[in-house]
């Protein structure tokens, strides 16, 4: 009635004012004082409309019947104006009549009919639901699309309180958000998602948006809240998808970043699992055929597939791990095991919800199927192995518990890692077989343990790099000569592999046989320089030194090499000023001899520069703590050798080390 702005007017039986409210002033232009008393029909009708008006009322007054219509009326500026009049007898406690009119501007009562068919429209068709609930959250009218989106009749809904409806708890979140906007009135626009499902379509998971607004009256009165419920699965699923996609190309470029840090296969491996759990799997198991491991293992005949398994990692302590073969284990697998079908067959394999028979051609064995069955398994995955068109191995995810099963976008990332380790996998296998065969040539060409010669008591220690890396040319030698003399050496070919260790047998080679011609050692470094040069791209560093015990004096020469360190009793270690000579094979510079005597008890401690050089440390700064770590004259040269390979030398360094330390002691010349 506010809005339309209802005009009410009363006449006496003969036509005449006598009642005018605020709202016929504001229609008519006239004040009560300027109304109140005059007849109607001169005051509001242009007289060409009287006849009319006055049969209308008098018909309306004779028989009670009301009447209704658009009349044209004269307001007090002179202007006429269509208003919206309906009239009816009225009779007070003395049988008096009275005529009641009810007027409204014509124009405003056409906008609110407009407004109210448009939004009646819209909200009976609308997609979008809408409900009306009260300030006690109770259901006071529901649109069709909600009906649809609850799958509950909008009767069901009326006078029920808004958890009666909507029961799980993540509908909370809304209510409290109601009572929200109803205490502040800030609408909440869309800020609100709630996934779920819902009677009317059980079997698909629905997003919806909600929005919510306070209504009230003109008068500011608070009628309750307005809830707008969207239905977003499409945009949720969309941006569920787009996450998904952006959390696999993030999972891929974390693999291609932490699997192949090393050329370790098992490392390599760990790698692998670590990435893949929990972002992937529950579970994680990389087994290798182990025929692609050790080449001389035959295939078995029967069609069994025999794997060494490398990895296994687990989201969290579960019976599934104790399925599994442990790291290092060999075990075999028959033929209709999912492990063998891949292998035999270079495609993976998806189970998307794995029942007892999965099971059983998951594990090795029964006991291993009850194990994986007591763990809640349901979905499993397996992803070949496969670099360079040859199949190494297996990826095998597991899902239990509360996961989701595994589905084809799963399989595609699982394959991607999987060919992106299996590369790793094979370079670091082929890179550890290049190794295994250039240790063991380098090995070969080492002695075994010094000789105990006349006047010195030595040992020394070899030590090659870490798997990551290849074998260097590091070797040392200690050659009897004649009269009870003995030679010293250590080198360093530069270079890495079969090359280097073959270089470096050539070296020692022809190193033993110079020092047979008791050459000076500048002599000795002098012809291995000419030797080096023909080598191809091949330089090394050396130092040689010969010992003569019937004399306690040292001659020795360097080529590009560290200088040793001298430990003489009683004083600290210092380093030999020695001329540090070029790298044998850049030829033509001539080498220099030194001459020292030592007492019984000093050492000499030749190196090569994989003991010292790293690459957080200034050269400086790594051979005084040489010197500081030699300071210690009760030691025994075994324990200094292993305190020296201790406290230098990290688990990753990445160069071999050959160390030499020989302590002169007193010499009794056999006598004739």
């Amino acid at each position: 009635m506010d809005l339309l702005g209802v005009a009410a007017v009363l006449l006496d039986a003969d036509g005449r004012i006598v009642l005018w409210s605020p709202q016929a002033e504001n229609l008519y232009g006239y004040t009560a004082e300027e109304a109140l008393g005059r007849y109607a029909a001169p005051l509001l009708i242009h007289q060409e409309h009287w006849d009319l008006v006055i049969g209308r009322f008098t018909g309306v007054m004779e028989t009670g019947h009301s009447w209704s219509g658009t009349f044209p009326v004269r307001h007090k500026d002179g202007t006429v104006r269509l208003v919206e009049l309906r009239n009816m007898r009225l009779t007070d406690d003395h049988g008096d009549f009275y005529a009641l009119g009810l007027a409204t501007d014509s124009s405003t009562l056409r906008e609110v009919e407009r407004d109210v068919a448009l939004s009646t429209r819209l909200i009976s068709q609308s997609p979008i639901g809408l409900a009306m609930l009260d300030t006690e959250l109770r259901y006071v009218a529901v649109n069709p699309a909600l009906e649809r989106m609850h799958g509950i009749p909008a009767k069901d809904h009326l006078g029920r309180h808004y958890r009666e409806i909507m029961t799980a708890t993540k509908f909370e979140v809304p209510e409290a958000a109601m009572r929200q906007v109803l205490k502040t009135g800030t609408p909440m626009v869309d800020q609100t998602t709630v996934v779920g499902r819902t009677p009317s379509d059980p079997g698909h998971e629905h997003a919806w948006s909600i929005s919510l607004y306070r209504l009230e009256d003109p008068h500011g009165r608070i009628l309750g809240v307005a809830d707008l419920v969207v239905d977003v699965t499409d945009r949720h699923q969309a941006a569920r998808e787009a996450a998904e996609t952006r959390r696999r190309l993030a999972l891929i470029a974390d693999g291609t970043a932490r699997i192949g840090t090393t050329l370790e296969v098992g490392q390599t491996a760990r790698e692998l699992a670590e990435v893949t759990v929990p972002e992937l799997a529950d579970v994680v198991t990389v087994d290798v055929l182990d025929s692609v491991l050790d080449e001389h293992r035959p295939t078995p005949d029967d069609g069994t597939a025999l794997f060494r398994a490398l990895a296994v990692k687990a989201a969290y302590p579960t019976e599934a791990v104790q399925a599994a073969d442990p790291p290092g284990h060999i075990a075999a697998y028959d033929t209709d095991r999912l492990a063998t079908q891949c292998v035999r067959t270079g495609r993976p394999i998806l189970v998307p919800h794995a029942d007892a028979d999965d099971l059983a051609r998951i594990a090795r064995d029964d006991h291993a199927a009850t194990l994986l069955a007591r763990a809640g398994v349901h979905s499993y995955l397996l992803a070949p192995l496969t670099a360079r068109g040859q199949i190494l191995g297996v990826l095998g995810l597991i899902r239990a518990r509360n996961s989701p099963p595994f589905d084809g976008d799963d399989l595609a990332l699982a394959s991607e890692l999987a060919s992106r380790a299996a590369v790793c996998i094979d370079n670091a296998r082929s890179h550890q077989s290049v190794r295994n065969a250039a240790e063991t040539l380098q090995r070969s060409l080492l002695p075994d343990h010094p000789p105990h010669r006349p006047g010195l008591q030595l040992a020394s220690r070899y030590r090659p790099a870490q798997a990551t890396y290849e074998i260097g040319g590091d070797w040392y030698d200690v050659l009897p000569l004649d009269g009870d003399k003995t030679g010293l050496v250590v080198g360093d070919v530069m270079g890495s592999g079969i090359d280097a260790a073959a270089t470096m047998g050539r070296l020692r080679t022809a190193t033993c046989a110079f020092a047979d011609l008791d050459l000076d050692p500048a002599q000795v470094l002098q012809h291995l320089d000419k030797i080096t040069s023909g080598l191809e791209h091949y330089i090394a560093t050396c130092v040689y030194a010969t010992y003569d015990p019937h004399r306690s004096v040292f001659h020795i020469a360097t080529a590009g090499h560290l200088p040793p360190a001298l430990v003489r009793r009683g004083q600290h270690p210092e380093l030999l000023d020695l001329p540090i000579g070029v790298p044998l094979g850049v030829g033509g510079v001539p080498f220099e001899t030194i001459t020292f005597a030592l007492d019984p008890g000093d050492q000499l401690v030749l190196y090569t520069d994989g003991l010292v050089e790293t690459r957080h440390h200034s050269l400086d700064e790594r051979l005084d703590t040489l010197l500081r770590l030699l300071d210690a004259p009760d030691r025994s040269l075994e324990e200094t050798c292993d305190r020296l390979l201790r406290e230098l030398r990290r688990p990753d360094d990445p160069d071999d080390v050959a160390l030499l330390i020989a302590g002169t002691e007193r010499f009794f010349p056999e006598t004739p």
